[in-house]
């Protein structure tokens, strides 16, 4: 048996990989199983999305490979989407970087800036792939805390002042996964602000800013960002395109250069048809969204009713696909998902999948029909009756 890397040595099995093996072994028993953990959108795109996507993979000329910058047409959508939604110029020759997915983004934009030893700031709690990331390349984390009694958003006067000297790189999520804190004006400023005066690149990593939120908001709207941040974005959620893999990391034409001698070496560009389609999808108009929306606010309306039965309690204002809540005083929020998920066979994710800040929440995902979301409060209303 080949040693494996040092790198990965310490890399575990995501807990949604493990989790979902588990799922699987119940319903090879029989078992029922209602799964409401994963953010993975049900809903179709829109049709005339996939109606695009068919008709230009019936180009024979569309099946080469592409540039690793993607095709320009792509690129100018996205700017025209950051500049009708957000309020963003971007150039599309150099500020615009289309990525197989933002997961990718994640692990290029590592890639391209941190070297072993280097010091990353990653909330806690938040997306486990910022620390992954970070670990594979050898670099420093530091979870940086984000708690219900601060609003879930960071305390630069909490972070040791020697660390905040060290930091090269810091994770930032608004709209917030897990929590749901909805961005403003004064939380992006005061990003800004801080990556300005400490020389740290702040990552944005915005996919859910579209859903359930009337105000989207982009990091790289605050004046000055361009000098120290970036921002990843998605296509997945908004526009139920997961499987597509379509993100796009926009910032200063330099740090987007940087990453593309990453990309460039590692994958061979993104299929043409796909592209043709996301172009479609970035110019669907706001009532796409509001359809969208009214569907995810019925939903949300039955997991609100699942949470009160279950004696959780959540913050009204929280935004995206999924509901952040406290469970009953007491309980480890793994205990708690593990009794429901074997009692009731209906699993929910718990928070400390997310940092130790996690512990005591659970996250309920909206990607569920309402028939499915009324079967798992049926099971549950049952319990407590």
């Amino acid at each position: 048996m080949i040693k494996v890397a040092d790198r990965i040595a310490e890399v575990k099995e995501y807990y949604f990989s493990k989790k979902l093996d588990e799922i699987r072994g119940m319903v090879a028993d029989g078992k029922d199983v209602i799964n409401l953990g994963i953010g993975s959108p049900d809903l179709p795109p829109a049709d005339e999305v996939a109606e695009e996507l068919i008709r230009s993979a019936s180009d024979a000329t569309n099946h080469a490979y592409q540039s690793y910058r993607s095709i320009p047409e792509l690129r100018a959508a996205i700017a025209d989407f950051y500049h009708t939604h957000y309020q963003v110029d971007l150039d599309p020759a150099s500020e615009i970087l289309p990525l197989l997915g933002s997961k990718e983004g994640v692990m290029y934009i590592s890639m391209a800036f941190l070297n072993p030893g280097d010091t990353v700031l990653i909330p806690n709690p938040g997306y486990p792939a910022y620390k992954t990331a970070a670990e594979m390349m050898g670099a420093k984390v530091v979870f940086y805390d984000l708690k219900e009694e601060n609003g879930w958003v960071p305390r630069f006067d909490h972070i040791d002042g020697q660390v905040v000297k060290d930091a090269k790189l810091m994770w930032v999520n608004y709209p917030n996964m897990p929590t749901g804190k909805k961005a403003n004006q004064e939380i992006l400023e005061s990003l800004v602000e801080f990556a300005n005066e400490n020389e740290v690149l702040v990552i944005n990593d915005n996919p859910y800013s579209f859903i359930l939120n009337d105000n989207p908001l982009s990091l790289l709207s605050v004046e000055g960002s361009k000098e120290s941040c970036l921002e990843l974005n998605s296509m997945s959620k908004a526009f139920n395109m997961a499987g597509w893999r379509v993100g796009m990391v926009s910032g200063r034409r330099e740090y987007i250069d940087a990453i593309l001698r990453v990309k460039s070496n590692v994958d061979s560009g993104m299929f043409r048809p796909v592209q043709d389609a996301a172009v479609k999808a970035l110019k669907l108009p706001k009532d796409w969204f509001d359809t969208i929306n009214k569907e995810y606010q019925e939903r949300r309306l039955l997991a609100e009713r699942l949470l009160d039965t279950l004696g959780c309690s959540h913050d009204e204002e929280q935004s995206g696909m999924f509901l952040w809540a406290k469970i009953p005083a007491g309980r480890g929020s793994e205990e708690f998902v593990d009794e429901i998920l074997q009692d009731k066979h209906v699993f929910i994710t718990p928070g400390t999948v997310f940092g130790s800040n996690g512990e005591g929440y659970i996250r309920i995902s909206l990607c569920s029909t309402q028939e499915v979301l009324t079967k798992a409060l049926g099971r549950l209303e049952a319990v407590k009756a």
